[in-house]
């Protein structure tokens, strides 16, 4: 469930005012994703969507998610538009927290991508890649592998319900991707969560990305790696199956307009390691520290720790490329 904070008919009116969209007609939550509050608002003529971010979103680099969205519609990617209001600013507040308004995407997600899916998905994320190379913002990236180490040791382990000697395990982890952390490959602006959730498709035609509220610089195979880990993996009754030929139509959809160097194919693997043991820690945290009461939606870890196993027992490009 993602909707943490109740809007009224006035905040509405209000907002609808600011941004001079028009009389808005109906207004409803969107129980998809974990992070913000996300509503559905409809005029006599358009649909948009107003995003009220939550605390897990640091009001400090709301200005680099606008400006990177208004940029990649200037560059002509498709994702959503943020709107200015009577300000000329693209945020505003709602109940004393910051909100934007943004245009309403066509399309939805897919529960399951065919390998033309996975193609054209890789092929969009390198026109992502190639447009925002050249838009000059910079962000660190949050949830970087050097920053890992703070939220493993935040995590209150209280049980063996995850798997036995789980906190050991994952700081032997930690520590040896670390010190196998790729140096100086091609870096740029990237997604950072490009989950089946924030893919949409209309009519099996891809069209367009969405969510972009960990986007961040980093390397760009560092993209994929998140990609193959969130994208290209069969569920079979209760085990994860790499499917390499979605692993492959992926990185063929990206190299029709980027190719990658023998370095970033090289790191590929550390990269996938270092993607699993980044969702793994999140979902382990939120399992462990959040309070029942809260409205958060809690992801099983053990989807992320049987990924983290299997790339752990590979080695090369080759093994996810074939």
């Amino acid at each position: 469930m993602a909707v943490y904070t109740k809007i009224k008919n006035k905040d509405v009116l209000t907002l609808s005012n600011d941004y001079k969209i028009g009389t808005v007609t109906k207004f409803e939550g969107i129980k998809k994703g974990i992070e913000n509050t996300n509503y559905l608002l409809r005029t006599s003529k358009k649909k948009y969507i107003l995003t009220i971010f939550e605390k897990r979103v640091q009001k400090r680099d709301l200005p680099f998610f606008m400006s990177l969205m208004e940029g990649l519609n200037q560059k002509k990617i498709i994702c959503p538009k943020p709107l200015k209001n009577s300000n000329g600013k693209h945020l505003s507040t709602i109940q004393n927290k910051p909100s934007c308004i943004v245009t309403f995407l066509k399309g939805a997600d897919k529960t399951n991508l065919n390998y033309k899916n996975c193609f054209d998905i890789g092929k969009n994320i390198a026109k992502f890649h190639k447009v925002t190379s050249k838009i000059k913002l910079y962000r660190e990236n949050s949830m970087s592998i050097r920053k890992l180490g703070n939220l493993l040791k935040s995590i209150k382990f209280t049980s063996n319900k995850v798997a036995p000697k789980l906190e050991p395990t994952l700081k032997a982890c930690l520590k040896n991707i670390k010190n196998q952390w790729p140096k100086k490959l091609p870096s740029g602006i990237i997604h950072g969560d490009l989950f089946i959730d924030n893919i949409f498709f209309n009519r099996n035609k891809f069209s367009g990305f969405i969510d972009f509220y960990f986007s961040s610089n980093d390397y760009l195979m560092y993209e994929i790696a998140i990609c193959i880990n969130a994208l290209c993996f069969d569920k079979k009754r209760n085990s994860f199956v790499m499917n390499n030929k979605k692993i492959k139509n992926l990185i063929d959809g990206y190299e029709s307009i980027r190719l990658f160097s023998n370095k970033e194919k090289n790191a590929l693997n550390i990269l996938c390691r270092g993607a699993a043991l980044r969702y793994l820690l999140t979902r382990i945290y939120d399992y462990f520290n959040t309070p029942k009461t809260a409205l958060i939606q809690i992801k099983n870890p053990n989807e992320y720790l049987q990924k983290l196993i299997i790339h752990n027992n590979l080695n090369s490009y080759r093994d996810y490329y074939k």
